[in-house]
């Protein structure tokens, strides 16, 4: 993939999460495929030194990263909030364990959104993770994008905490049934 071509089209922030990650040493990145994570997903799979690591259920990223932390390597987690309810369990792993912990959620159930099913994560997206004693921080404009996510990077792994950094579905954009005429 040419990476003119990729990063032309999208918004600069899409690419700033990239270089994020990238500059910051993160090696593998796991994830649940999502449309609003689409472009970090192929920046991942284009570079040579990094993995992507797609996932069959969120649960297992936090499983992803905590074992990429024991065998040396910087992880991130990219989820959409619905599936922040299947982690649960799993972020008690990140607690007990003390793992440094770093991952970015695009929100559903929100602004615009027109599948009913999406909305009840939605609105408990943040109180279950903070429940779990993890940090969130939340951008949903393009220029808090680049700050929110560093901040949160950093926190994790220069500081220890476990951060989630939710995208808001209004910086996003409105979803399309795929399927509607």
């Amino acid at each position: 993939m040419n990476s003119d071509s990729s990063t032309a089209s999208q918004p600069a922030w899409r690419e700033e999460i990239f270089s994020i990650l990238k500059q910051g040493g993160v090696r593998q990145v796991a994830y649940v495929p999502d449309a609003g994570h689409s472009h970090v997903i192929q920046r991942v799979h284009a570079d040579p030194d990094m993995r992507g690591v797609v996932l069959t259920t969120e649960e297992e990223g936090v499983a992803t990263v905590c074992g990429a932390w024991l065998g040396g390597e910087r992880a991130a987690l990219l989820m959409q909030s619905s599936g922040v309810g299947n982690c649960i369990n799993m972020f008690s792993l990140v607690a007990n364990c003390r793992f440094p912990f770093f991952s970015i959620i695009t929100m559903r159930g929100e602004w615009a959104e027109f599948n009913q099913w999406q909305s009840p994560m939605g609105k408990a997206t943040q109180a279950a993770i903070e429940l779990m004693g993890i940090t969130v921080l939340r951008a949903d404009r393009p220029e808090e994008v680049a700050a929110t996510v560093s901040a949160g990077f950093d926190a994790a792994f220069e500081g220890g905490e476990a951060v989630c950094v939710l995208l808001g579905q209004r910086l996003i954009g409105k979803k399309k049934w795929e399927g509607a005429k």
